[in-house]
């Protein structure tokens, strides 16, 4: 299996915080890849701007390092890195003020694609986006990426959503969430709309029961004070559980197009019903022999906000009625583990006997790490003494089913940014999805807050509170278990 590469239009790429931990970590990174791929031209051009005063060559030194330190066995193909180091520039900028501004409008060229990667706090938005015009850099082609928070409330996202609007047309704001642009996740459409094995059984008269967990193995610390004030809810489910849920419970969209896929998310949105109190679990990691705790951590010793939660969530229309949708994340776990389970009903009747009856057909889908998916299927145990059965999964891994082609699949940064760059917004959010998300979201956080909800404390290294075991023992389901 060969993955091939289709190059993109040439294009300017502004990356407002090209200095910052999101450049040096991901996107440049992630952009030479691209390079040395050959689906960056080489006449495109990568500009970093940022408060820090630097020159091109300065610039050009750090991503160097960056490169060094975070792009893999790549970073070892010094002349391409050079190459890649060539098409680098930089503008020190000031996002409140004029400084830089004529600068860099010197430098962005009119007659290539642009686009302008906001990797800054959303208190700048419409700063970058108000400059932009006023010194008639960006037009109306140009395209612009914002990274999460999308607000912090219903409230704060229209504002937020108003502000870009002031500038920038929706059809050139792309909200980027990491989670769509890994392989698998575009896969589960795939699977689901591409194979005729799957979609009639995709309802709640096959499907029993859905999972979907996202566990990590760190804590908080180093960002505890932000966290703080954001908490498991906002800062995952409100976001990524969310576009997962909506992947995998939309109805098939009309074509592949941006808006028709989108506006089947946004309608699972809209039917989602709100979430009772003893559907939603809560919870706080608790400290080690060698670890601090979540509220050492987040440097608040009375602090409510969970670093934990699980809840059941159902969608009231006619495919999922009666199908309960388990989701859970938290941080601090017993591993790094991102998987959506679709566990299928059991048998109507079976010819087997007694425990040989019991097994269930399970898809699941796994985001990280070890990207793929494999379908539990029921065989025979092999060798002589009777009928036993075992279940097996039919395993799609990706690094197996590629060989040596998957180390040039790209991530999922690498691959949003280039659909950035042709103009496909089908894996990003539009404005109304966000704010439908919020509308969902306000009313549960608003309960525990009226309510004072107290988080279950829960063993760092373990898969969570007791209580949200508890969530689905009462269903007489469990859930799958969180392993590397």
């Amino acid at each position: 299996m060969v993955s091939r590469v289709i190059p993109v239009e040439t294009f300017d790429l502004v990356i407002f915080g090209g200095t910052g931990d999101l450049a040096r970590r991901k996107i440049l990174p992630g952009l030479f890849r691209r390079f040395r791929a050959g689906q960056m031209p080489e006449d495109s051009r990568i500009i970093g701007a940022a408060r820090s005063d630097l020159d091109a060559a300065g610039y050009r030194q750090m991503i160097a390092e960056a490169v060094a330190e975070f792009g893999g066995e790549e970073s070892k193909d010094s002349k391409g890195l050079d190459a890649f180091l060539e098409r680098l520039d930089y503008v020190a900028i000031d996002a409140k003020g004029e400084g830089g501004w004529d600068k860099l409008a010197n430098l962005v060229r009119q007659d290539v694609v642009q686009a302008f990667y906001f990797s800054v706090g959303p208190s700048l938005f419409g700063d970058l986006a108000e400059r932009l015009h006023i010194h008639k850099i960006a037009n109306a082609k140009s395209r612009i990426v914002v990274e999460k928070p999308f607000g912090r409330d219903l409230e704060s996202a229209r504002a937020l959503n108003q502000t870009l609007a002031t500038h920038f047309d929706e059809s050139q704001i792309y909200r980027i969430d990491h989670y769509l642009g890994k392989e698998t996740v575009q896969n589960l459409m795939a699977v689901r709309f591409g194979n005729m094995l799957f979609e009639p059984l995709w309802n709640n008269h096959y499907v029993d029961h859905i999972q979907i967990t996202v566990a990590e193995t760190v804590g908080v610390g180093g960002r505890g004070a932000y966290y703080d004030k954001s908490g498991a809810m906002r800062d995952m489910v409100q976001n990524h559980l969310m576009q997962l849920l909506c992947l995998i419970a939309m109805e098939p969209p009309s074509r592949f197009g941006a808006d028709e896929v989108r506006d089947e998310k946004l309608k699972v949105i809209r039917a989602l019903q709100p979430v009772e109190p003893h559907h939603i679990v809560r919870g706080q990691y608790d400290a080690t022999k060698d670890e601090p705790g979540y509220r050492e951590d987040a440097e608040n010793p009375r602090s409510f906000t969970e670093s934990f939660i699980a809840m059941k969530c159902h969608i009231a229309n006619w495919r999922w009625a009666g199908v309960p949708f388990y989701m859970r994340t938290g941080k601090r776990m017993k591993a790094r583990s991102s998987e959506i389970a679709v566990v299928f009903k059991d048998l109507g009747h079976s010819i087997f006997e007694g425990d040989q009856a019991r097994h269930r057909n399970i898809l699941a889908i796994r985001l990280q790490p070890n990207e793929g998916m494999d379908l539990q299927v029921t065989i025979k145990e092999p060798g002589p003494g009777g009928m036993r059965l075992i279940d097996v999964p039919l395993d799609m891994t990706f690094a197996e089913a590629l060989g040596d082609d998957a180390a040039e699949v790209a991530d999922a940064y690498e691959r949003l940014i280039m659909d950035v760059i042709r103009g496909n917004q089908t894996l990003f959010m539009r404005g109304d999805e966000v704010e439908a998300a919020w509308a969902w979201t306000d009313p549960l956080i608003q309960g525990w807050e009226a309510r004072n909800d107290v988080p279950k404390q829960y063993d760092a290294g373990s898969a969570g509170p007791e209580d949200a075991m508890m969530l689905l023992h009462r269903d007489n389901r469990k859930w799958r278990e969180i392993k590397a």
